[in-house]
This record gives C-alpha cells, structure tokens and sequence, in this order.
C-alpha cells in the first residue's frame, strides 16, 4: 500500500505553500504544529518537514518548529532544507527527525552526503531528487544542472542509497497531476528503489493512480491546504487499504 506523507514547508515559522519553488509566490496556512496535530488525529503516521529558510540560507533555521512537532505528535518525521553540514544534521536528528533528505548536498558534496549515509544508515538518509524537464535542480531549485534523473538516483543507488522523493518542479504547487510515467518509468527499471512521488497531486484519484502503478510513497501538499482532498478522505482510504 502507497504511504501518504503529508508536507508542512516552514517560512517564518509559518506554514506556506510556493508554487513551483517561487518564494515570490507564497501562500500562508497557519501553524505547523496545529496541521501536524490534525494529519495524526486522521491516521497520518508520516510527515514531510521542509525548513524553506533554511533552503534559502543554506543552514538549518526551523529546528525549533521541528522539535515541537516531534516532540508533541508521535509523527515520523523526515527534515529537510539547508542541510549543508554534519552540524546540520546532527541537529535535525537531535531536534526529533527520524530521517533526513539532502537534496542539493547530494549534487555539490556527494562525500558529505555518502558519509552521512554511512554515519546514521540508508533508512535515514532520503536521497531528494527535483528535476525540470528531466534534469536535477538545486539551491531551492533556482540552480538547474545537466544530471539526468535516472542516473543521477541509480548512480547513489549503487553507494546503497534506498529511498529517494523524487519531485517534478514544473508540476509543484500546480494542481495538474503527477509525473506518473517517469515514476513508472524509475520503479520498473529497479523495483527495490523505494520512490516517493512529489508535486502536482490534486485528487484521491491521483493518490490511487500512483498506489495501483506500485509507487511506495506520494508526497501531498497543496491539495490539502486547499480542500482538494480532505483530511477524512485519507483516513478513510488508509482504514480501507489496511
């Protein structure tokens, strides 16, 4: 069954959603520690925290917000943004992460991000892959790169990376639909990657299409935030599906 991971991304200790990464278009929904509350009152175990200032700043900035989180739900959370350090890390795990996704330190440091694999375990350490147009994007996706997708996952899949979120930037925040081919595509040419799908969910019928395609995990943002898909619509698939 397809794990539903809802995502709480922090400005300013607030909840906000960009659309397309674009901090020129943002959208507040309150506090994140009152939203974490209501994904577990409806049968939510996971959550995806993303410290957007610390994107921007290149250092972790929203640990305290994660350590309320952590530390007042029983949510396994995985942190990421301006994770740049070993001293970043550390304290995202001390502050009450389960897991960490590098994304941009996985392009510009791959010893760093291969040696935090290697310090706290390939269960901890999500591989975090955003693309346009089929190539990786990094520094809160202004950077674009020349790595393809598919390399650039399989190549840290043979350092023994297990689990990657893959994110279609051009897709996030949209509202228009998964990029269910490439995930198709990634999952049929290794079956033990375990891939979360990322941006552009919009209804239950999206999560479904993903679920009976055999992705692992969708990650669901801004169809909440906007009442496309309820709260008690999740709990209801998730109490039907187990």
């Amino acid at each position: 069954m397809i794990e539903i991971v809802p995502a709480i991304d922090i400005i300013g200790g607030k909840c906000v959603r960009l659309t397309k990464g674009d901090f020129g278009r943002k959208k507040e929904y309150g506090d994140p520690l009152e939203m974490a509350r209501q994904f577990e009152g409806h049968g939510i175990q996971r959550l995806h925290l993303v410290d957007l200032d610390g994107a921007r700043e290149k250092r972790v900035v929203n640990f305290r917000i994660l350590e309320k989180i952590a530390s007042q739900t029983s949510l396994v959370i995985d942190a990421g943004g301006g994770l740049r350090s070993h001293e970043d890390v550390r304290i995202v795990f001390e502050s009450g992460a389960r897991m960490v996704t590098g994304g941009s330190i996985a392009v510009k440091d791959r010893p760093m991000f291969l040696s935090w694999v290697k310090q706290y375990g390939a269960e901890r350490v999500i591989l975090g892959a955003d693309f346009r147009s089929g190539k990786i994007a990094v520094s809160g996706w202004h950077e674009n790169t020349d790595l393809d997708l598919m390399e650039f996952i399989f190549d840290y899949r043979s350092e023994g990376v297990l689990t990657a979120i893959c994110t279609d930037i051009d897709k996030d925040g949209m509202l228009e639909g998964p990029s269910l081919e490439t995930y198709i595509e990634l999952k049929a040419h290794d079956p033990d990657l375990k891939l979360l799908a990322s941006g552009g969910i919009r209804h239950m019928e999206d999560i479904e299409l993903l679920d009976g395609a055999g992705i692992d995990g969708v990650i669901v943002g801004k169809a909440i935030y906007e009442g496309k898909i309820g709260l008690l619509a999740l709990e209801t698939y998730l109490k039907n599906k187990s």
